[in-house]
């Protein structure tokens, strides 16, 4: 942001103290109405052709956009990401004393980074690190929901989890949720298909049988002697 003296353009469109656009002018000219109304110059559209400049308090200008800057700032939800390390097969003891805290930040609506270190030879086993996180979910499924799964950084192995939203299950919930409304769409199209089959299979028996009885009834007639008609 420039200021009086060091705004270096030949012409700025100009708005004075009072609002009033007062179009595009020297900058000689701008800073001179400046000067007269005790104020000072401000680039407020340093991109525009030519700059917008206005004439304003300098100190109360700066109060006015810092103030709306920090309340644009408080206003911005910040979600606090806190971490927990373990090494591979930490005690139970351990572990539950991470997963205590974990449970507590989770509970603030914080994220929780669970993390597995390896040392030396260590990093050849990452089962043992995805076992020990895949414990830890479990044990916080009811406060928290995975965002990132459990992946290999170096010799690291973490996952992230988030707060379980009001009203939200925790993944393993649904899934079990889920599996008897699968069970029941996957049976009913194999009913409806036995059914359809036994109505065709039932079908052709009874168009078989039609011509069968129209054949005989016909050969019935042709072999009956004529009658003989008597004139009265």
């Amino acid at each position: 942001m420039r200021v009086n003296q060091e705004i270096r353009t030949p012409t700025v469109r100009l708005i004075d103290h009072n609002g009033e656009n007062r179009g595009v002018i020297p900058i000689e000219t701008a800073l001179q109405i400046a000067r007269e109304a005790n104020l000072d110059l401000i680039e407020i559209a340093p991109e525009a052709t030519p700059p917008v400049c206005k004439i304003l308090d300098l100190g109360k200008y700066m109060f006015e956009k810092n103030k709306k800057e920090r309340l644009a700032r408080k206003s911005q939800t910040k979600i606090e990401v806190k971490e927990i390390q373990m090494r591979p097969k930490t005690n139970a003891h351990h572990r539950d004393l991470k997963v205590n805290s974990a449970k507590k930040w989770l509970e603030k609506g914080m994220k929780v980074r669970a993390t597995v270190r390896f040392r030396g030879r260590e990093a050849s086993y990452p089962e043992l690190a995805l076992e020990d996180l895949r414990e830890v979910a479990e044990m916080l499924k009811d406060y928290a929901s995975i965002e990132v799964p459990p992946a290999l950084e170096g010799r690291n192995m973490s996952m992230v989890l988030v707060p379980i939203k009001t009203g939200k299950k925790p993944a393993a919930e649904i899934k079990k949720d889920a599996a008897p409304a699968l069970a029941v769409n996957e049976k009913k199209p194999v009913k409806e298909k036995a059914e359809k089959k036994a109505v065709e299979a039932s079908a052709p028996a009874v168009n078989e049988n039609k011509p069968a009885n129209e054949k005989a009834e016909k050969k019935a007639v042709e072999t009956s002697p004529p009658q003989e008609t008597t004139a009265e």
